[in-house]
């Protein structure tokens, strides 16, 4: 079965990767593997801790109703999202990782995410980045 990583974090982009990355698994008869990156350290409190796991039980509540077959992985290793979605991908074999962009100002677009640009350049299979619709948040 062949596998997919997308790259998770409860906004607007965050979502659309998910939902694009569902159905590209539905299509492909494949294996999700959701990953929520976060730096840790002091800035990650146990307040910030119940709001992710709370997000991440609305994506398995989620996923259950799609029938696709995932694993979710919440990751708190010090290391960027990129880099931990780079790694997930590379350790699962994954077909081509999914992330979500946010929309930017025309100024902003000649500058991608940092994070996004690193799973771009350093991911070792193709990337599919997904823009969140207008207005939702």
């Amino acid at each position: 079965m062949t596998t997919i990583v997308v790259g998770y974090v409860p906004k607007a982009e965050g979502r659309a990767a998910l939902r694009r990355a569902a159905e590209e698994a539905t299509l492909r008869d494949a294996k999700l593997v959701v990953v929520n990156s976060h730096r840790g350290g002091r800035s990650f409190d146990s307040d910030e801790a119940a709001a992710s796991d709370a997000a991440l039980t609305e994506v398995r509540e989620q996923l259950d109703s799609t029938g696709v077959p995932y694993e979710v992985r919440q990751l708190v290793r010090g290391l960027d999202p990129a880099e931990d979605l780079v790694a997930v991908a590379e350790q699962v074999h994954a077909e081509f990782i999914v992330i979500g962009l946010r929309r930017r100002s025309p100024v902003g677009k000649l500058i991608l995410g940092s994070n996004a640009q690193r799973v771009l350049l350093e991911a070792p299979c193709p990337v599919l980045a997904v823009k969140a619709e207008e207005g939702e948040d």
